[in-house]
């Protein structure tokens, strides 16, 4: 799924920033200015988009890569939890 350059989990991603800068920008030019209320509502539209873009690059799956040695824990104690006590 692709709009307008964004894919996948991106899209609602991009929605979600538009909705809170909104949001954020309504409440800022109640409560304090109108004009930086405008300011404050494009600058989290334009800083977010950037970061959208920017995670995109890595892709759709972005996984972290840890470094190092791991057991995976035991657990078969709980495999046989139903069977009858003697």
């Amino acid at each position: 799924m692709v709009y307008k350059g964004f894919k996948g989990k991106f899209i609602y991603w991009a929605v979600g920033l538009l909705l809170s800068a909104l949001v954020i920008g309504a409440l800022t030019m109640a409560i304090i200015n109108m004009y930086l209320g405008a300011v404050v509502m494009a600058g989290i539209i334009i800083s977010g988009f950037f970061y959208i873009g920017a995670r995109q690059k890595k892709g759709l799956h972005d996984k972290a890569f840890s470094m190092g040695v791991f057991y995976p824990v035991n657990q078969l104690s709980k495999i046989n939890r139903y069977a009858k006590a003697k």
